[in-house]
């Protein structure tokens, strides 16, 4: 058979087109892994291929002619989808969507979808091909990751002992859970896109402590610090803080997980024992070394001083002898207070105190130290008189250690200023000089026990106990006592913070008459539960004035067998007392089977947001920190009263 070599070049144009598109549509009817196929210009399938069959279900005879929008779901039909797809793809030549879709049997399937809107030699839209990819299987991988994600989330939320948290690489914070805003005190919304140095402290932003921390991460896997962080509030906790950087898929660093948890009564528990055990020490050593021998120094000057001396260097010798005597002897007694402060037998005798007097007793101890330094002293007290309930003997205590402090630090012929103000009900009293000063690192440590913060000689620097007894003495009286210095020779200014006794509260604790403002309701039978007794019947004593009648016991063994007979209304119990504490006697309180409502309200030197939700939570109605104001007594029977009714 003889085959003309160019018969192919005699077909013509139509035919090379036909065969043209004919291998295409061989093609396309090929492909299993997509649907494709062509609709008019109103959503009717005009063909089908092998992966519509697949994909869909539909056989070809079966779906040609049928509008397109038998492969949507009920909800996409009942916004008009499918025809705004159309009109997209017609708008825009080609459009792209993902969403469910619809096999014959009724199965959803998650589907991209490509509209490409088709156009003849003229440019008008004669059809549409729509190419359609199923990617069930992806989605569901996505939406297992999803519900994965969304577990671990609810998980790491309800961790409340540990701050959960998301950084991005930037060491912005991105998740927050309920522990973070359980230790911090910081809500989601607060915090959220901020970065988290806002919990590191002034001296570690400064040094950029936490972008070492991440840059170690990124080295070494892992980072793990402890140190203080800080509150909403300003306050400091001591954090144990695992950093663990974070990638992508594709090895990209995507942020750092960061776990924080709350040390800070481990913190305090270990510098307790360390405290104790470095005191333990130094008692042992006074014991041994220091007591035995100051009587007979002590009889020894006497004797010296009582015999006649002509020669002045001598009588000179002997008063230098008896001046750091006094002084050793005092050391003494101090390191004796810590000893007691630490086991808990240091008490105080309160009483109302003015503090005027306080003030001229101190500056009377330790006038001799600032004459001998040729120091310059000013004092400025308030015109009017200023009472605090309290100790006076050890509120002497505090303000001479705190002018001792100042006289040891400055250099001769310095200047040192002691003033007294008044804040609202707070009694305010700060001591400044113009001597070495102390160094910012030195500063959050200068209270601690046998810590010096100067850099005085060794015949000037002592044990380093005074500071720490005067801040123990002022947070025995509900106070509180702080440091200030601009660094090393710009001076110190120490400043003491306590709570002032209201007029009110002066004249009922003397004794006197009530003023015609005093609050006064109808009678309550109160029980007042305090291990002070001073502090227990200068209460009764204002309840009394108030026109309640009350009673008062001084241990918790007592108050309950009282409170079976007496019946009270109220009782108003102290928290800290020996054997029996306010916790113990209100659990017990309330398992009593009652006849009347019990109204119980905590009476205790400890205010904090923390300790309030403490006793909220314990079983008492009110939280009352002391000394207690009368109004807010008075606020408090009103209640009661309210309640009676």
């Amino acid at each position: 058979m003889h085959i003309d070599k160019d018969a192919g070049a005699a077909q013509s144009p139509d035919t090379l087109l036909w065969h043209s598109e004919e291998r295409f549509r061989q093609l396309v009817e090929g492909i299993e892994d997509y649907a494709i196929f062509m609709l008019d210009l109103n959503g009717v399938v005009q063909t089908w291929n092998r992966g519509a069959r697949k994909i869909k279900g539909w056989a070809a005879h079966e779906i040609i002619g049928r509008p397109f929008t038998l492969f949507y779901p009920p909800a996409a039909l009942e916004v008009g989808w499918p025809i705004e797809e159309l009109r997209l793809a017609r708008e825009r030549g080609r459009f792209h969507d993902e969403g469910w879709r619809l096999r014959k049997d009724g199965q959803r399937f998650w589907a991209s979808v490509t509209i490409t809107c088709l156009r003849d030699e003229q440019g008008q839209p004669y059809g549409f091909a729509k190419v359609t990819r199923d990617l069930t299987s992806r989605k569901q991988q996505e939406e297992e990751l999803r519900r994965s994600e969304e577990r671990f989330r609810l998980l790491a939320d309800g961790v409340k002992d540990y701050a959960i948290v998301m950084l991005d690489p930037q060491g912005r914070i991105e998740s927050w859970n309920a522990g973070a805003t359980a230790i911090t005190g910081y809500l989601g919304s607060d915090i959220l896109g901020r970065h988290f140095s806002v919990f590191h402290t002034a001296q570690d932003v400064q040094s950029g402590h936490g972008v070492r921390e991440l840059a170690k991460a990124l080295q070494e896997g892992r980072a793990e610090d402890e140190g203080w962080r800080m509150r909403r509030d300003g306050s400091v906790f001591w954090a144990h803080v695992v950093t663990s950087p974070v990638y992508e898929e594709d090895g990209r660093l995507r942020g750092f997980a960061q776990v924080t948890r709350d040390m800070s009564e481990s913190r305090r528990l270990l510098d307790l024992e360390k405290s104790s055990r470095r005191m333990s020490e130094f008692l042992a050593m006074l014991a041994h070394e220091l007591r035995n021998p100051l009587a007979p120094i002590r009889n020894a000057v006497s004797i010296m001083q009582l015999e006649p001396m002509q020669s002045p260097t001598l009588r000179r010798c002997r008063d230098i002898i008896d001046r750091q005597l006094s002084y050793l002897t005092r050391l003494v007694d101090d390191l004796l207070d810590v000893g007691r402060i630490a086991t808990g037998k240091m008490s105080l005798r309160r009483e109302p105190v003015s503090f005027r007097d306080v003030v001229q007793r101190s500056v009377e101890t330790v006038r001799p130290l600032i004459e001998a330094r040729r120091h310059r002293l000013s004092i400025e007290l308030p015109p009017e008189p200023v009472e605090v309930m309290g100790d006076d003997t050890r509120l002497v205590q505090v303000i001479q250690n705190l002018l001792t402090n100042a006289a040891k630090y400055t250099e001769d012929g310095g200047s040192i200023g002691l003033q007294v103000t008044l804040e609202s009900e707070t009694v305010v009293a700060s001591v400044t000089d113009n001597g070495r000063g102390i160094a910012p690192d030195a500063l959050p440590k200068v209270f601690d026990l046998f810590v010096q913060g100067g850099s005085g000689s060794p015949s000037e620097s002592g044990l380093g106990i005074g500071l720490t007894l005067a801040r123990t003495l002022v947070e025995m009286h509900g106070g509180v006592i702080s440091a200030q210095s601009a660094g090393p020779g710009a001076g110190s200014t120490f400043t003491v913070r306590l709570p002032r006794l209201a007029p009110q509260a002066q004249r009922a604790a003397a004794g006197l008459q009530p003023p015609d403002d005093m609050p006064r309701g109808p009678s309550v039978r109160t029980l007042v539960v305090d291990d002070n007794v001073d502090s227990a019947d200068t209460m009764v004593h204002v309840l009394a004035l108030m026109g309640h009648e009350a009673v008062a016991v001084y241990d918790g063994e007592h108050a309950l067998r009282v409170a079976a007979e007496f019946k009270p209304e109220v009782v108003l119990l102290d928290l800290n007392m020996p054997g029996s504490n306010g916790f113990s006697v209100v659990r017990q309180l309330r398992e009593r089977p009652a006849t009347h409502p019990l109204y119980i309200a905590a009476m205790t030197g400890y205010g904090q947001p923390g300790d309030r939700e403490k006793t909220a939570a314990l079983g008492f109605d009110a939280h009352l920190t002391k000394p207690v104001e009368v109004g807010r007594l008075g606020e408090l029977f009103d209640e009661v009263v309210r309640r009676r009714a």
